[in-house]
């Protein structure tokens, strides 16, 4: 029986990757591999952080490379590489180019990795887990986007400075594809078990879900030469803790649906458990008709840029 560390190999040395990397490694779930193309980036990363490790007290090996064979027999890969989004640019702006990134990518993860679980962080989110997907051969269970967390945690946020209450005590729930599509559900969405809509006024609500929608851009616009890293990579960071810790945990992910929902074959934002196997299950909720049309639409947004990718 072999207890080495598992390993866990970040593609993409900037804001969220090395973020990503910080955040793994300080939770002590294995050693951490760094990849980026530019030269010296992902290894003077990996070596202020390796030096972070012994003020932290956080035992992990990290390393910084340009070589895919450093990143050979991975657990988990999260991939983080692509162009972000300047101002005014949408994230299907970003899909071309990013589709021929996270391709090759892809290519070499799966050469050196053929077991590993592949998290997708780079944008348009939902369409970039089609590509890992289609490109890597591998089954459905083992391929999955960071986006539901995200957007939950944003809406999470939210509520908690609303309210004045803990973020521990908020739990919501985002579904549908990453973007202004996204179908945030009030009604699904508690404070210590409360439903939302017990604590708050539908117009408050509204003003809350909409900036959950837009709070991704509502950052790029504030930084002005970026967008967000921290809970982006936090939220990539949760979804490996629980396929490598074999939690469980119930996360709105990019997953697979075909019958699920009827979303017929499309990744897409659901309600997920996450453990040992990946995604273990999609499960599925009752949704009102409005609701029902709102993810519909947020489906076909995601159709439509998938059918634009030529792979």
């Amino acid at each position: 029986m072999s207890l080495k560390r598992k390993k866990i190999t970040v593609v993409g040395a900037g804001f969220v990757g090395a973020t990503a990397a910080h955040w793994a490694a300080s939770k002590e779930l294995g050693d951490v591999c760094l990849i980026d193309i530019i030269e010296g980036m992902p290894q003077g990363k990996a070596l202020d952080l390796m030096q972070a490790s012994p003020v932290e007290g956080f035992d992990a090996t990290i390393i910084g490379t340009n070589d895919y064979k450093d990143t050979a027999d991975s657990d988990v890969v999260i991939i983080t590489a692509g162009l972000p989004r300047k101002p005014g640019m949408s994230r299907d702006d970003l899909l071309f180019k990013n589709t021929e990134i996270v391709k090759a990518v892809t290519e070499q993860i799966a050469k050196y990795s053929p077991n590993a679980y592949l998290i997708i962080v780079s944008n348009p989110l939902d369409a970039m887990v089609y590509v890992a997907h289609k490109v890597s051969g591998f089954p459905t269970n083992r391929v999955m986007g960071m986006a539901g967390v995200l957007d939950a945690a944003r809406f999470r946020a939210f509520i908690a400075m609303e309210l004045n209450v803990s973020v521990e005590d908020v739990t919501a729930f985002v579904l549908g594809g990453h973007g202004d599509t996204m179908v945030p559900l009030p009604r699904y969405s508690t404070v210590a078990g409360i439903p939302l809509p017990d604590l708050l006024p539908a117009d408050k609500i509204a003003a809350l879900v909409d900036r959950t929608r837009n709070g991704g851009a509502e950052i790029v616009n504030l930084l002005k030469t970026g967008s967000a890293f921290f809970a982006p990579s936090a939220s990539a960071v949760s979804m490996a803790e629980s396929i490598l810790k074999d939690k469980k945990r119930i996360m709105p992910c990019a997953a697979y649906c075909d019958k699920e929902y009827g979303v017929g074959g499309y990744f897409v934002g659901v309600p997920v458990k996450l453990g040992a196997g990946g995604v273990e299950q999609v499960i599925e909720i009752t949704l009102l008709p409005e609701e029902k049309e709102a993810f519909q639409k947020s489906v076909e947004a995601v159709k439509s840029l998938v059918q634009k990718i030529n792979l």
